[in-house]
């Protein structure tokens, strides 16, 4: 049975209607701190994909449900799949949004049938896995922000990793901090004491913003106590409050004046909280939006595993602080009707989610990347042969 397209027209009108904007300025009440919205940025030049077919077919015989967990980060879109997928088939796609920490220990005891992570399993947890080995399947891209709460002050603050990692670490306490004004001379910041908000639960959004910072702050990695201690899921945060998943710590900031958290930046927009501009290894002070989280992938060395990482890359319109997120799957499947309604699954979300990645400000992953994602979904096997026959 060929596999039919499946986007409405309406999807389809709102996709190219957000590709065309995601501008982020104007999301809280402030001013844009004396910086023009988009100055010197390429955001808001995308276009929606065009991916040739996957080639994968619909399976008949399938289950009329699925069960996941995992990252908080990517759960807005993978919430809208649920929801176009049923409207479509009819089965019930459950994803629980509990933190990639989670996602992995879902999977790895086999209490779903897919998990979700925005950090790819290590070897160790992969050698755990009790259902033999995972396949990592990129689904979309995003930035993680620091978003803030402060009055007067909208959008466009712009930050280094040094002066973020000293921050987090508490070495940098107040709004009116000299490194914090000397990167902002025309803002007028207040004699306010910063609240830092990080996750409390194991994260793929703390791994992708720890890893820049490992990567950008030695300020960060000396208060962590090496890099072996300052990157990952979960760290020992210096200072600050903890929030459960990107909905925690986008709502901690947003009641609390002072706050600076980060966050996936569709959770700021949603929120309607500030966020900031942070200077990438060209020397650029990048706008995060779909297009600098684009340019952060080009050039990515793929692994044939697909575990990756866009933090800290090179080029002059990176968003440094970007990421992937990826489905956690395995790769020998049991029950042959959860198997074909996984690979339908799967295969739509390549032929069609992608498409409308955008209208929640994800970037798509490129052509290249969804055809090696596409290779993983037809090595999933049943009783040794391939589902996707």
């Amino acid at each position: 049975m060929t596999r039919v397209r499946l986007v409405t027209p309406l999807l389809m009108v709102v996709v190219l209607l957000m590709a065309a904007c995601g501008q982020i300025d104007g999301l809280s009440d402030g001013s844009q701190t004396g910086i023009e919205a988009g100055e010197g940025q390429i955001c808001g030049l995308n276009s929606s994909p065009s991916f040739a077919p996957s080639g994968i077919e619909k399976l008949d015989g399938g289950s009329n449900s699925l069960s996941g967990a995992g990252a908080t980060f990517p759960a807005p879109i993978y919430s809208l799949w649920a929801s176009e997928y049923k409207k479509a088939t009819g089965v019930e796609v459950a994803y629980q949004s509990i933190g990639s920490g989670g996602g992995v220990k879902q999977i790895s005891e086999q209490t779903v049938d897919f998990g979700a992570s925005d950090a790819p399993m290590k070897d160790t947890e992969l050698s755990k896995a009790k259902g033999g080995p995972v396949l990592h399947i990129p689904t979309v891209l995003g930035a993680v922000v620091p978003t803030y709460k402060l009055k007067g002050h909208g959008s466009g603050l712009k930050f280094t990793g040094e002066v973020l990692g000293k921050i987090f670490a508490g070495q940098i306490t107040r709004w009116d901090d000299k490194e914090i004004v000397d990167l902002n001379p025309d803002a007028i910041l207040p004699s306010l004491p910063i609240a830092v908000v990080h996750r409390s639960d194991g994260s793929g959004t703390t791994d992708i913003w720890t890893n820049y910072l490992t990567a950008a702050s030695p300020s960060w990695v000396a208060a962590l106590g090496g890099n072996d201690k300052s990157a990952g899921k979960e760290v020992a945060w210096p200072v600050g409050i903890g929030g459960k998943g990107n909905e925690g710590v986008s709502a901690a900031v947003g009641q609390t004046e002072g706050a600076i958290g980060y966050v996936e930046l569709s959770f700021a927009i949603e929120q309607r909280l500030s966020v900031g501009w942070v200077k990438n290894r060209a020397g650029k002070f990048v706008q995060p939006c779909i297009a600098t989280v684009t340019a952060a992938a080009q050039g990515a060395k793929i692994p044939d595993d697909l575990r990756f990482s866009i933090v800290d890359a090179d080029g002059p319109d990176a968003y440094p602080v970007s990421g992937a997120t990826w489905l956690l799957v395995y790769e020998n499947q049991t029950d042959e009707a959860k198997a074909k309604t996984l690979v339908n699954f799967l295969a739509w979300i390549m032929d069609e989610g992608e498409m409308t990645a955008s209208t929640l400000n994800y970037a798509p992953i490129s052509t290249a990347l969804r055809d090696k994602a596409v290779a993983k979904i037809k090595g999933i096997k049943l009783n040794g042969a391939p589902v996707a026959a």
